[in-house]
């Protein structure tokens, strides 16, 4: 058997109305190995497009003398003779290659066809990108010329052979289960698992290690039950003892001679120092600690070494939360790791996450067994990389995984309360969010995210192991989450979904299943539960036509009385006591909805309990556990629907948003605490010893009284229970960043001044940009304008050979386009909200960062309009006490992109001279750690920033975050 992989550069998608301008194919043989290679130049009948040169590099003088596409064919053809043809994105260069076989009189290939991308995908779930870039990068496979066909078919013919490899070690039940997933017949990668499984069948001297077996499926993980105690190395109380003997100084400094000794680079820092003994004294006289530590402190081991030296000596559990997930993987992976290694006492950490984060084994076991006679090859590509990943993974978490758009699969085997069988699932001891929780109620520490430490909350602290002293990270973003977590966002998919998940069509659905199930169950009562299961269908697509009618009618009452936003999202604010107008007339489409879910919901519940009462087989007991969580889902949409069209909750504000291209598929309802200080007081404060909450950016003007009051810590300052902290930075920012304001910049005022606004923001960024060479990130507030502002500058950057790369216009994450930055320093990046924090660009990554618009909400959103009422009421500024506070916050965030380490040094430039011609303009500027101002003509901006840029760097200091310590 031989493989033949394919690439052509083309003039564009069409393969009718474009032409081939480059082919290249790489002949392996089943080992491998490459046989033989071919590449040509075609010369086209037409111009390469100017995009498709800068491309592939390829221009009309390298085609000019090049052969045209039959005499290249007649050198192709018979190497493709009795091959399987390969390719990434096989089906473009396939269509290609049939339309020119046709053209120059060939008969059609005829063979089979395999995609790397489809291979990769499968035997390498958890890549983050199956570009053909990004994989030779992941794989180290040599790709001198990206986008050239003949080291493209090279690259990929070693990505095969990569993939064909992974292919045939893979366990054994877990061959045999995608066997089952994939038709030999029907499907090319069907025919090539077939193959390999044949093959093992026969090959008796391949030796499998490292698997547990349970049910059909190879696991890397056994019972999480037979852990033994989590490996601990030394019994608690042993540890407690050693403790209460040694002092934190004493402690402190063992581990930090053991930091030096392993990071030679590491040095204590004076912020660091400060944080210690604040959080160690909260922790230890049970009060609150506010403390801002800006980036370079080393936050995370300024919270986890007095954590854990309290925690493990008074034997407490300490619980730290974050925002992202980001960095959750980074104290895993990162600073937990290190502290295991020079912590002078062992301890256990764990990391524990929301349920639905972790595979349910059951629901997985299910989804893979029983037939789905509508499963598409997406589909069936998705369940197989699971089914690998599940002989890889240690956690079975689904962030892990790359399903890329297939978020329906992992929604349907994710795990959750209501489906669940406890001690009775056969797979409880191989559980992941069972392993999980049992992993946290035995760690010492426990990192979890804020959206979970607010869900637990909500469901009475049912869900975290008890504990009473959190470490809060990422701080600034706690109350915004305890707002979405502690009220409801109800979506057309929160219904459609579940709908789906109960019954896809005649054959596909919960409730075929059961039908199914039920026909051969030895019961008296088996055929009347089989007539009443058959009833449902009928009833569920009532309610999605009900539940169409209703998104639809809220879509059409936003469309009429909101004005679309720059992106085209409308939102609406509903308030009790002036409703819209034709609110009433829709609601009756609401009300409608309501009542047929409950028509199916009593129903479905007494036959699954009278089912369940009657039999105890186990497939149809996990059968009915699946369809009582779905049904429960169902019940959760219906109150939250209920709770939305009534407004039932005092001091909640509710609205609805929408998007004009997708209309009421893209509704969503919102309801949510329009304060939730009182209820963090209540909830969280009042109930906990110490919390301690850490960010770079909780001070407003040097002050913490408006993260005080928005996290309801006022009383707690009363009482003396709240300590606050503001660290000083180990960054000499007076040399190493330079403040520019332009002060005859024009505003924004009225169409005129826009247009006056984008052309000068245009020219000023263009002559910088050119100044620095890039190295350039521009921070907007509207996306509107950022795309206004990317062509121009795009087309007159070009010359200079400087790139620039929009969000939202080039590339589809924010990742993505990050690493494009960092790869290409002749960039300037235009970024909008996500921009404005989370972004690391350390070292010469960035040399000039530009803020176009102070970052102001907009005043109509609803919680903020709700927010500014309340004020209001209560006789108070809601500019000074709300919009100016969290306008600085988030400024301050942005600024805290430049500079990222000791050595780092640049320059940020404010476009809004506001913060220099306003009153309040110096919180902004007073907010920032102090370095080097300047205003000064437009004109003469691109010569200073030169001037300051050719002093030179300061003398070279070790960056204060080198060698792995979390900053």
């Amino acid at each position: 058997m031989k493989f033949a992989v394919l690439d052509f550069e083309t003039t564009g998608m069409s393969d009718q109305r474009d032409e081939i301008i480059q082919a290249g194919l790489a002949v392996i043989d089943e080992a491998g190995t490459v046989c033989s290679t071919f590449s040509s130049f075609v010369k086209p009948e037409k111009p390469i497009p100017a995009e498709i040169s800068k491309l592939t590099g390829i221009s009309d003088e390298d085609v000019q003398d090049a052969p045209d596409i039959e005499e290249v064919l007649a050198q192709m053809v018979p190497l493709l003779q009795d091959a399987v043809l390969v390719g990434h994105n096989v089906e473009f260069d396939a269509r290609f290659l049939q339309a020119a076989l046709d053209r120059s009189g060939y008969l059609p290939f005829t063979g089979r066809m395999l995609d790397t991308v489809e291979l990769t995908r499968l035997t390498h779930p958890i890549l983050p990108s199956y570009q053909l870039s990004a994989l030779t990068q992941a794989f180290g496979i040599g790709h001198d010329r990206p986008h050239q066909a003949d080291s493209d078919a090279l690259a990929t013919a070693e990505l095969f052979s990569i993939g064909l490899n992974k292919l045939r070690s893979l366990p054994m039940l877990t061959l045999q289960r995608l066997g089952s997933l994939f038709d030999a017949e029907g499907s090319d990668l069907g025919w090539l698992i077939a193959m390999t499984l044949q093959d093992r069948e026969i090959r008796p001297a391949f030796h499998e290690e490292g698997y547990h077996y349970h049910r059909q499926f190879a696991m890397k993980v056994g019972d999480w039950s037979d852990d033994a105690a989590a490996n601990r190395q030394e019994d608690a109380s042993d540890v407690a003892r050693r403790l209460a003997e040694t002092s934190f100084e004493d402690f402190s400094e063992e581990v930090r001679r053991n930091l030096k000794e392993l990071l030679p680079a590491y040095e204590s820092r004076e912020g660091q120092d400060i944080m210690f003994g604040e959080v160690l004294q909260s922790l230890e006289q049970d009060s609150h600690l506010l403390v801002e530590a800006g980036t370079g402190t080393g936050k995370s081991l300024g919270y986890l070494l007095p954590s854990l030296y309290y925690g493990l000596k008074e034997s407490k559990k300490i619980v730290v939360t974050t925002h992202t997930i980001q960095l959750q993987e980074q104290l895993r992976q990162r600073d937990l790791p290190l502290l295991q290694k020079v912590l002078p006492v062992s301890f256990r950490a764990s990391v524990f996450k929301g349920r639905s984060n972790y595979l349910c084994l059951r629901k997985f076991e299910n989804r893979v067994s029983v037939p789905d006679y509508a499963l598409g090859k997406e589909d069936a590509v998705t369940r197989g990389a699971m089914t690998v990943w599940l002989s890889e993974t240690s956690t079975g978490e689904g962030e892990e995984l790359n399903l890329g758009r297939s978020k329906e699969e992992w929604d349907a085997v994710a795990s959750d309360a209501a489906s669940c069988l406890n001690r009775s699932c056969p797979w409880f001891h191989k559980c992941f969010y069972h392993r999980a929780r049992n992993e946290a109620g035995k760690a010492d520490l426990v990192i979890t995210n804020h959206a979970l430490v607010f869900t637990d909350m909500r469901a009475e602290h049912r869900l975290l192991p008890s504990y009473d002293r959190l470490i809060v990270d990422e701080a600034h973003h706690l109350e915004e989450v305890a707002g979405q977590h502690l009220g409801q966002k109800t979506g057309y998919n929160s219904l459609a979904m579940p709908l789906q998940r109960l019954w896809k069509d005649s054959r596909n659905g919960l409730i075929p299943q059961l039908a199914t199930a039920l026909a051969s169950v030895p019961h008296d009562q088996a055929p009347a539960w089989v007539e009443k299961a058959e009833l449902m269908p009928a009833k569920l697509n009532d309610i999605r036509e009900s539940w169409e009618r209703w998104t639809e009618a809220l879509f059409g009452l936003l469309a009429g009385q909101a004005a679309a936003d720059e992106t085209g999202s409308l939102t609406l604010r509903l308030k009790q006591d002036a409703l819209p107008k034709g609110w009433d007339a829709i609601r009756v489409d609401a009300d409608n909805a309501i009542q047929l879910m409950s028509d199916f919901i009593r129903p479905m519940e007494k036959l699954i309990a009278e089912i369940r009462e009657e039999t105890d087989d186990y497939s149809l007991q996990g059968l009915l556990t699946d369809l009582s969580g779905v049904v429960k889902d169902v019940a959760a949409v219906r109150a939250d629907l209920s709770s939305f069209v009534t407004m039932g909750e005092a001091g909640y504000v509710y609205w609805a948003e929408a998007h004009f291209q997708y209309r009421g598929r893209s509704v969503w309802m919102y309801g949510v605490p329009a304060d939730v200080s009182a209820l963090l007081k209540e909830g969280l404060f009042d109930r906990k010893a110490s919390v301690v909450m850490t960010s770079a950016t909780l001070t407003v003007d040097k002050s913490f009284q408006y993260v005080t009051e928005q996290l309801g810590l006022a009383e707690s300052e009363k009482e003396g229970r709240l300590r606050t902290s503001q660290l000083p930075s180990p960054f000499r920012y007076r040399e190493q960043a330079l403040v520019l304001i332009p002060r005859d910049f024009p505003g924004i005022r009225g169409k005129d001044g826009d247009a006056a606004f984008v052309q000068a923001l245009t020219d000023s960024l263009r002559d910088v940009a050119q100044t620095v060479g890039g190295r350039m990130l521009v921070l907007f507030t509207s996306h509107r304008m950022l795309k206004t502002v990317y062509g121009p500058l795009k087309e007159s950057l070009e010359p200079a050979g400087i790139q620039v790369l929009g969000q939202g216009i080039d590339g589809s994450s924010r990742s993505r386009l990050t690493k494009q930055f960092r790869d290409q320093p002749a960039s300037v990046l235009l970024g909008t909200s996500s921009y404005w924090e989370g972004v690391d660009l350390p070292g010469d990554a960035l040399t000039c960062l530009a803020i176009v618009r102070l970052p102001f909400q907009p005043p109509n959103h609803p919680v903020v309009e709700a927010k500014s009422e309340k004020l209001q009421a209560e006789k108070k500024n809601p500019f000074m006490k709300l919009s100016l506070p969290q306008a600085v916050i988030r400024f301050k965030q942005g600024f805290g992109r430049l500079v990222r380490t000791a050595t780092d040094r640049g320059i940020v430039i404010l476009y809004d001279t506001r913060v220099i011609d306003t009153s309040y303009g110096k919180y902004f500027l007073y907010s920032l750690p102090g370095p080097k101002m300047e205003h000064l003509p437009t004109a003469g901006m691109a010569d200073r920033v030169k001037q300051w840029l050719d002093e030179g760097r300061p003398e070279t200091v070790k960056p204060a975050d080198e060698g792995g310590e979390a900053g």
